[in-house]
């Protein structure tokens, strides 16, 4: 050893705090952890105490004589608090002109691509005004970007969550035949605005009681089955506008996916608009060509990050007002007032109050459905760049960018998107300020800028909708093969599921069968004790699982089980039956009506290595499992069974039941004594 001394340093320092998950078909695992200690608070020598929790710390000097208060930990503290719990006051304080002109790129490249993007989303599948997606691509970045821990995370309108509110919107108008024309613009903004409200509540509700790992109840399959619907449910949503039968649509209304899908067979090929088919699905071949253009050029960066949409929709309105498109019966978008219901800021519950009740359950799923598309882009982009972001805050912030959305009479809900994050991260993005950007620009484009669309097809506003709705199926041949090959029938069977319920009743009906399912699965799961039966290794005093080691013998009257889990009142209330099989049948799976293949067992002997915890119920059951067995006449033992769970056997009886002599401290101790008596 050399003289000289080395500062250890902590091996968890280059650990993540994240886990990288999938896409939004993709399921978030992994929860935040903060370390207890810091590396620095631990010092060699004497230490001096102070009151845990307690801002309150002195120190005394040898005399006994109380020394000044150290305010300036205390300030420190508070300080790190404050850039923990609102990040902009970090990376604001810190900010550097170097990141500035990759910030200003981002922001105006997404600002083109979302514009457009937001206008469509607000007409074509909210039903709304097309100023109703844009408030909400402008007003909610707003508040996250200083309550958000991700950098490059864009929070705007979905597609998905504005088809759930455009949903809600219709069927209130439909559901109210009494209600005057004129009031129909007044009734939607109502319906958009309870909902972001009570998302906004919801969010904040979670993040706040740190519920942000309930994700983990939603399977990929189910995932995979629910966005595939919604891709379906867009596209048919789309089609009629794209063949100019918007107006006979409204008129026949047909309610359901399916029934659009009849009513589109019955009528695209004997009253279809051909202007408007052309110019939409002229506009589509545009789009997807200059998307597979930039793909083949993805190195040359001007290239990249040409902004196609905003192309097709300034030349759709200038060719459009040049050729009087709207003279020839193609539906223009026309003139777009600043409607929010009389004032630009209103308290939410002011006029949409009667609505909160109605639309509870399509809030809650929006705010499922949006957190985890905005948990799994943040912990990409957060793995990315080298940096951690917080569930728990990342639901308080998209929760409080909703609530402050909710002000703006008819804004829709918000949330991040994994594709606009990446390009986000791509372009150069590197704080929040990006997203700053993007929202002033949106700010500037939805007053001054919608008159100079006024001559802007509507069927174009679906072609671009249909161009987003083309990555949404780009991974469901790789899933449907996956799921295939592993023979995950199961998941196979829960993404159909979701995905007819959602095209044949609706988006809401699917996801929430499908959720109960998925629920009903976890707790069938979690509910079955995991158990295996131990036997000898041949020539070795070793025991290994008869069921994976191969040689392993099983010792006859003898039945060594080990239970691989803590038990609680969930998996211990079938105990008994799993242990019944277990003794008759062994460890393979057989049907119950088939004849047992084992003799019933005379000694039983517990390995409990892996019993970490036991709860009350679970010590019940076990006890009444016990006097089950010693009525039988069964020899019964209990081996490395751990302090705490033996303390509460103790305490409740079971070691007076069995007796001191039946526990050992390992399995071989306690076949020693078996062989003896």
């Amino acid at each position: 050893m050399s003289g000289s001394t080395t500062t250890p340093t902590s091996r968890f320092h280059s650990l993540s705090t994240t886990t990288s998950v999938s896409s939004l078909p993709g399921m978030v695992r992994g929860e935040e952890q903060t370390p207890l200690m810091n590396q620095g608070d631990v010092e060699a020598g004497h230490t001096t105490h102070a009151q845990y929790g307690s801002s309150r710390s002195r120190r005394t000097s040898v005399s006994g004589v109380e020394a000044p208060k150290d305010t300036s930990k205390h300030n420190s503290m508070f300080k790190k608090r404050v850039r923990y719990y609102v990040p902009s006051t970090a990376w604001i304080p810190d900010y550097s002109a170097s990141l500035l002109g990759g910030d200003l790129m981002a922001g105006v490249t997404l600002a083109a691509m979302l514009i457009p993007q937001s206008v469509s989303y607000g007409t074509s599948l909210a039903k709304l005004s097309p100023t109703t997606g844009l408030f909400a691509a402008a007003i909610p970045p707003i508040m996250y970007s200083f309550l958000g821990t991700s950098r490059q995370l864009n929070v705007a309108p979905e597609a998905a969550l504005s088809l759930l509110v455009g949903q809600a919107v219709s069927d209130y108008r439909r559901g109210d035949p009494h209600s005057r024309p004129e009031d129909a613009d007044a009734v939607g903004i109502a319906v958009s605005t309870a909902i972001t409200f009570q998302v906004g509540l919801f969010a904040s509700m979670l993040g706040f009681f740190r519920l942000g790992f309930l994700d983990v109840v939603l399977s990929r399959a189910l995932l995979r089955g629910f966005v595939t619907a919604v891709a379906v449910v867009i596209t048919v949503e789309q089609l009629p506008p794209m063949f100019g039968l918007g107006a006979l649509e409204k008129t026949i209304n047909p309610e359901s996916t399916l029934d659009k899908i009849i009513f589109l067979l019955e009528y695209v090929w004997t009253d279809c608009h051909k202007p408007t088919t052309l110019i939409s699905f002229g506009a589509l071949l545009v789009l997807i060509f200059m998307r597979a253009f930039k793909r083949y050029f993805k190195r040359t960066w001007w290239i990249e990050r040409f902004p196609e949409v905003l192309m097709v929709v300034v030349l759709s309105t200038i060719i459009s007002g040049r050729l009087r498109w709207d003279e020839d019966g193609v539906d223009i978008l026309g003139v777009v007032p600043i409607n929010t219901g009389g004032h630009f800021f209103s308290f939410p519950l002011k006029q949409s109050i009667r609505y909160i009740r109605g639309t509870t359950s399509t809030a809650v799923l929006i705010t499922i459905m949006g957190f985890l598309d905005s948990t799994v882009a943040a912990k990409q982009n957060a793995d990315r760049f080298g940096y951690s972001i917080s569930p728990n805050r990342e639901l308080v912030a998209l929760g409080a960018a909703n609530l402050v959305g909710s002000f703006v009479p008819g804004t829709l809900p918000a949330f991040g998107s994994i594709v606009r994050s990446k390009i986000n991260g791509d372009v150069g993005a590197r704080t929040q300020l990006a997203s700053l950007v993007t929202a002033g620009i949106t700010l500037l484009a939805t007053f001054f800028l919608l008159p100079y669309l006024y001559f802007l097809p509507r069927c174009v506003l679906a072609s671009i909708i249909c161009l987003f709705v083309i990555s949404l199926f780009s991974e469901v041949p790789h899933d449907l093969v996956y799921y295939w090959r592993i023979r995950a029938w199961t998941d196979l069977a829960m993404m159909f599921l979701t995905f007819a319920l959602s095209v044949i009743w609706n988006v809401e009906i699917g996801i929430v069968v499908s959720l109960i399912i998925s629920l009903l699965l976890v707790i069938k799961r979690s509910s079955q004790t995991r158990m295996i039966i131990l036997g000898r290794i041949p020539g070795t005093d070793q025991w290994g699982p008869i069921a994976d080691t191969p040689g392993a013998e099983d010792v006859p009257g003898i039945l060594i089980v080990r239970i691989r889990e803590s038990l609680d009142f969930a998996n211990t209330a079938q105990l008994k039956e799993r242990l019944r099989r277990l003794e008759l049948y062994g460890p393979e799976r057989t049907h119950p009506s088939e004849e047992p293949r084992r003799q019933p067992a005379s000694t039983l002997v517990f390995h409990m290595a892996d019993v970490e915890t036991c709860d009350a119920s679970a010590v019940q059951i076990f006890h009444e499992l016990l006097e089950t067995y010693q009525n039988r006449g069964v020899e019964l033992f209990v081996t490395h069974l751990r302090s705490g769970p033996r303390e509460m056997f103790k305490r409740a009886g079971i070691e007076d039941l069995l007796g001191s002599e039946a526990f050992f401290d390992t399995l071989g101790d306690a076949m020693t004594s078996i062989r003896q008596q």
